[in-house]
């Protein structure tokens, strides 16, 4: 498990970059995340560590060639450990290393962000119980969860072709839906859009089919962790996810921040994983020691709306939830442990959204499906204007940060997207 603490991770480290000494930054030299990047005069995609307010172009000090990140990403642990050194060395106070490194940097405002590598397959889990019980509760008052919750990992196999990196708009999703007093479903607009708050991990080292990743070794395949915004159509999932699952409901949009935070950064902000009293243990197959001791990781998680009312007037938006992605019910290890035990190969790239993270409290939903109890209580904003689901316009904003006492700060940098309006010409 990726718990090791080292040097990079050291609180009093500082960097002869300016901006990543900034107690405000998200980015300072104990976090070095990894991401892509295209500059404005170049057509060229590079791979990049985000520092302060400055990209750190990795092939320019020779630590990678070109922009194969998912090659980057398959490498042993040790080594991808070895270049986080390197990078820590080389931007560190007193480097000999620093003219070099500085004549590799470009602005994070010189440059415009790609998703961080090739995206292979992608599988959406179900890992928060606090979700999985308030959405239980709409449909089931008696029973809300499934009596397989507390025993597998639930997860459906989504669509990458749609993930988009932060930044983007995309248009209200049309679909079937079918009112309860209608005879036959019609075709149009969602209007019931969601969003999710969720975090996205990546696959680093693959395995070959049939062959099985245990939980003591499921980090070491474990590249790292992104927010992501896992955008639903509630209206268009009621009637269509029966018998098989989400299917146009959920693969017209996802939203990924657009650096992943490596797993060895995310080493001080770990914390032991524990059962509530009264629950089954996990079956051997997703038990392990090491994931008592530290499976969970402290990211405290927020979710903020823009109106168009809102960006208008010049304001950033209102927080609308925070949650933790420690309150999951599921690990990170866990879910590689189970997505392999049929002998399903991972390869260098894929993504695991972790479900949408709610907390245990009423105001901690991870989507507006929670907050306005299905529409029935809209959220009330600040300036008197009510939400029950997104309207068009609006812009969701996740962020993400990781705190510790004795630590440096670390954050994921913000993860955002915005609502158009549907694309209905050619069907109306």
């Amino acid at each position: 498990m990726s718990t090791h603490l080292d040097d990079t991770h050291a609180a009093g480290l500082t960097s002869w970059l300016d901006s990543a000494n900034d107690p405000a930054t998200e980015l300072p030299i104990q976090n070095l995340p990894f991401g892509r990047f295209r500059r404005e005069d170049d057509n060229g995609l590079w791979i990049g560590v985000a520092i302060g307010d400055q990209i750190l172009d990795l092939r320019r000090v020779g630590l990678v060639q070109g922009a194969q990140m998912n090659q980057l990403m398959r490498l042993p642990r040790e080594a991808r450990v070895a270049i986080r050194q390197a990078i820590s060395h080389g931007l560190r106070a007193g480097s000999p290393e620093e003219a070099r490194f500085s004549a590799a940097l470009v602005a994070q405002s010189d440059v415009e962000m790609s998703l961080p590598c090739k995206i292979g397959d992608y599988t959406d889990f179900y890992t928060s119980i606090h979700y999985a019980t308030t959405v239980g509760k709409q449909f089931r008052p008696d029973y809300p969860l499934l009596p397989n919750y507390k025993w597998v990992p639930i997860g459906y196999h989504g669509r990458a072709s749609s993930i988009n990196v932060s930044g983007q708009s995309f248009a209200r999703p049309l679909g079937q839906t079918k009112a309860p007093e209608a005879d036959a479903p019609t075709l149009g607009p969602s209007r019931r859009l969601d969003y999710e708050l969720e975090v996205g991990i990546f696959i680093s080292r693959p395995n070959i089919i049939g062959e099985r990743i245990p939980m003591s070794a499921a980090e070491d395949h474990v590249f790292g962790v992104a927010l992501f915004n896992d955008w639903s159509a509630r209206d268009i999932q009621g009637w269509e996810y029966q018998p098989l699952g989400p299917f146009l409901s959920k693969n017209f949009a996802s939203t990924l921040s657009p650096w992943i935070v490596t797993i060895d950064a995310l080493a001080p902000f770990r914390k032991a994983f524990n059962r509530p009293a009264g629950d089954p243990q996990p079956l051997p197959y997703l038990d392990s020691p090491q994931n008592r001791e530290a499976g969970a990781i402290d990211i405290e998680l927020e979710v903020w709306l823009q109106t168009p009312a809102m960006q208008q007037a010049g304001s950033p938006g209102e927080r609308l939830t925070r949650s933790n992605y420690a309150d999951a019910y599921w690990t990170v290890a866990q879910m590689v442990a189970h997505h392999t035990v049929n002998g399903c190969n991972l390869r260098a790239g894929d993504l695991f959204g972790s479900g949408t993270l709610s907390g245990p409290a009423p105001d901690q939903g991870g989507s507006p499906l929670e907050l306005s109890h299905g529409g029935k209580q809209p959220i009330r904003l600040s300036n008197g204007v009510t939400r029950a689901f997104l309207e068009d316009g609006d812009t969701v904003i996740l962020r993400g940060y990781c705190q510790r006492d004795g630590f440096s700060g670390i954050g994921f940098a913000e993860c955002r997207g915005t609502v158009s309006p549907a694309q209905i010409e050619s069907y109306m």
